[in-house]
């Protein structure tokens, strides 16, 4: 079945920035995807190309993008005779036409439209649900619904309260259903609405850009109390567990860590080296029910990754350390510098190229996180991506905004049409299958 049209077009993502929407035609119909976009990101990940125009979106305009999609990657793709399943191939061949090593000429979020619309066409004319066409895809036959992780408190380059760290989230491992894990976390998310106003008032109820609350405190100790007090509010202590998403990138300053780093008056001797930041840590693996840590230290600080991962038991997560690259997990094995890889599609720019990731990780002993980004859209290709793999956990912010729920409301879908066999990853998310 060839393909018939591609056309890209500037649209907007969730912080009202502009992103690539990509539709994509065949005999059986339209296939259209949007492309996401990060704010805390990884200065490995592949190219996301912006006009730089300051004159117009404060230089955030996709146009020279939506440009190489409708004036080269299209015209190319059509004169191919390839079928919309051949994934890889086609893939690849948009790897090569762009030449480059971080896909610097057209940029990753061109290529990354027009592989998603191939990927959900690929599905269809297979006759499949689209998540089983990317089981096929990575050679994956035991179907695994997600364990959410819901981010309810925002801070660092999310949200513009004081809190360094970037995101604080709960994982309902003790539910028996993804339905149920949903109605878990809706419940401890208004629970804690209710905490943060009696403490804090009704202003400090404002949401970031994931849909966590965004208290304005200093302390990241104090967003681990909210949650503590939330979920038991709820009536879940014991079966609901704690991540964090620290995004220590953005705040390592001269070989150290600025926990006030949103505040231009930082005070330098009040900044820690990466073993008191790792003691910070383990204080709070100690007196909290944590599971998760991602991105604890800087993209570069590759001894301290290795130290924390050595010295505990729990998921420490590679985001901007390994920025869903074969070559920078690789490396990440290597360096025994974390046992968790972050999962994000528009870091590496093609659907196969992600499942390459993913599959490299698995190979390792690694658990797989799916995760959405900052700025996001409609599109909830990535519910199906993370059902598909069966990696066992997804992130993409609060049970709030709908291009957050667009996600989890598919997960509940899919769960719908498995039916009774349908298998929940709970206390298993690290590694389901």
């Amino acid at each position: 079945m060839p393909i018939k049209s591609i056309v890209a077009r500037q649209i907007y993502d969730s912080r009202g920035n502009p992103t690539v929407e990509v539709d994509l035609v065949t005999e059986l119909g339209l296939f259209r995807a949007a492309v996401p976009s990060g704010a805390s990101t990884g200065v490995h990940e592949a190219l996301e190309l912006r006009d730089n125009d300051k004159a117009n979106y404060h230089g955030k305009g996709v146009l020279k993008a939506i440009e190489h999609v409708n004036a080269t990657i299209a015209p190319e793709l059509l004169k191919q005779p390839f079928e919309v399943t051949q994934q890889a191939e086609i893939d690849n061949f948009m790897i090569a036409l762009d030449g480059t090593e971080n896909k610097s000429k057209f940029g990753a979020n061109a290529i990354l439209g027009v592989s998603l619309a191939v990927c959900k066409a690929g599905a269809a004319k297979k006759g499949i649900p689209l998540y089983k066409h990317i089981a096929d895809l990575a050679g994956n036959s035991t179907i695994i619904l997600p364990t959410p992780a819901f981010n309810v408190i925002n801070g660092g380059s999310h949200a513009g309260n004081k809190l360094a760290m970037q995101e604080f989230m709960i994982f309902p491992t003790g539910a028996t259903s993804f339905k149920e894990a949903m109605k878990m976390g809706s419940e401890v998310y208004h629970h804690l609405k209710k905490v943060i106003h009696l403490k804090f008032g009704l202003d400090a109820t404002a949401v970031g850009d994931e849909g966590g609350f965004a208290p304005n405190i200093l302390n990241n100790k104090d967003a681990l109390f909210l949650i503590t007090d939330a979920i038991a509010k709820a009536g879940y202590t014991g079966k609901i567990e704690i991540g964090m998403d620290v995004a220590a990138s953005e705040f390592f300053r001269e070989g150290s860590y600025d926990l006030d780093f949103k505040n231009p008056a930082s005070n330098k001797a009040d900044w820690l080296p990466a073993d008191k930041l790792q003691a910070m840590y383990m204080e709070f693996i100690k007196d909290f029910p944590m599971v998760s840590i991602e991105d604890p230290f800087d993209q570069d600080h590759w001894d301290a990754w290795t130290d924390i991962t050595s010295k505990t038991d729990i998921q420490i997560v590679g985001d901007d350390l390994t920025v869903t690259n074969p070559k920078r997990i690789q490396t990440a094995i290597e360096k025994k510098a974390c046992n968790c890889l972050l999962l994000k599609v528009n870091q590496i720019g093609t659907v196969t190229e992600s499942i390459k990731a993913h599959l490299l990780a698995k190979t390792n002993g690694w658990g797989t996180m799916v995760s959405h980004r900052s700025g996001e859209t409609e599109d909830s290709f990535i519910a199906d991506l993370v059902v598909g793999l069966s990696t066992g956990q997804i992130k993409t912010g609060a049970p709030c905004r709908s291009e957050r729920l667009a996600k989890y409301n598919q997960i509940l879908r899919i769960e719908e049409e498995l039916g009774a066999g349908a298998k929940y990853a709970g206390k298993n998310f690290r590694k389901p299958i």
